[in-house]
């Protein structure tokens, strides 16, 4: 058995700042009630007509990671994108990466698991390595949320939170078994799917056609829905419980954690965590006040940042932990 270890970050977010008084000259809304709700003052949204896609932004985040891996693009043996925002319902963009880097054709693999996508396919590249599947797996979480939002008042309570970018990790094989990804700690409880979701278009009730036929400007089944205080209620215990999960099996203690790094989806819930778990400020990682909800891209990039600024050293135990739409969750334990 091998260990799989992070050797290479990257990022990539559009250069358009929307501010939250921006967004309150298209709805009833303020820079305080949102920074009140949600900690946000701004997030980077794509210019309508900009060469940025969901895909193209993860290529962007990737090459900085495989260059800072100090790897050829050609050493990639594996890919795993995590979105909600597909370029095309499908295929799915790890082939518009693999295509787009010129990589050999190697597997390409798509996670939809939203919020905690990254996670997930960390998850996933880690036990591929870990089995001695493949040596270098290439993960990215990349967003476009700004095209698929409800830039009315109706829409605010979740329009306001969402922002667009990428991020990407190089994972790798790693020999010295007390090093790198230590474990992940996955879960869902699908009978809460529908309170933070977005019906249409899907097979199953609301298909392209019928939105067509329909042509009903009331109809919000294509908007994102989220049941805000019951998702908050139900994050809080689930970051808890799959962060500590992931502490005991390896021994852990609250104590051993140098730096967690949470999904940015509100800074009150990682503020609560932060409370509860009786960490500092130096030890927990936040940026959704510049970036907003990235969603699968939230972590690998707030993850990239903290590398970045010299908050991520060698030795650290860093927590990742993530929940989100299904509701999924889940919690990485590495020893950088």
């Amino acid at each position: 058995m091998y260990n799989s270890k992070i050797i290479g970050l990257g990022k990539y977010v559009p250069e358009n700042i929307v501010t939250n008084n921006d967004l309150s000259k298209m709805m009833e809304t303020s820079d305080e009630w949102i920074q009140e709700r949600t900690g946000i003052k701004e997030r980077r949204w794509i210019v309508p007509g900009s060469d940025d896609t969901t895909a193209t932004m993860g290529v962007k985040a990737a090459k900085v990671a495989i260059e800072r891996a100090g790897i050829d693009k050609d050493d990639i043996d594996f890919i795993i994108f995590a979105t909600l925002s597909p370029d095309m319902y499908f295929p799915g963009p790890g082939v518009q990466v693999q295509h787009a880097l010129d990589i050999k054709t190697v597997g390409a693999l798509d996670v939809r698991n939203q919020c905690s996508g990254f996670v997930y396919a960390l998850s996933v590249a880690d036990n591929f390595i870990k089995t001695g599947m493949y040596k270098n797996v290439l993960v990215i979480g990349s967003e476009l949320h700004s095209h698929g939002l409800d830039k009315t008042t109706r829409g605010r309570g979740v329009t306001v939170i969402f922002g667009d970018g990428a991020g990407a990790a190089v994972v790798s094989r790693e020999e010295d078994s007390s090093k790198g990804i230590l474990s992940t700690h996955l879960h869902s409880q699908g009978e809460h799917a529908e309170e933070l979701v977005l019906i249409a278009p899907g097979m199953g009730k609301r298909w392209v056609n019928d939105i067509i036929e329909d042509n009903d400007p009331d109809d919000e089944s294509y908007y994102p829905y989220m049941n805000g205080q019951f998702v908050f209620k139900n994050a809080v215990v689930r970051f808890s419980e799959v962060i500590m999960e992931g502490l005991m099996q390896n021994k852990l203690d609250k104590d051993d954690i140098d730096m967690l790094i949470p999904h940015q989806a509100n800074l009150r819930i990682a503020q609560f965590i932060q409370r509860k778990f009786g960490l500092s400020d130096d030890q927990v990682y936040n940026n959704i006040m510049r970036y907003g909800n990235t969603t699968a891209a939230s972590i690998p990039i707030a993850l990239t940042e903290a590398w970045e600024e010299g908050k991520v050293k060698d030795g650290d135990t860093i927590v990742l932990a993530a929940f989100g739409s299904g509701f999924t969750w889940g919690s990485a334990i590495i020893k950088w």
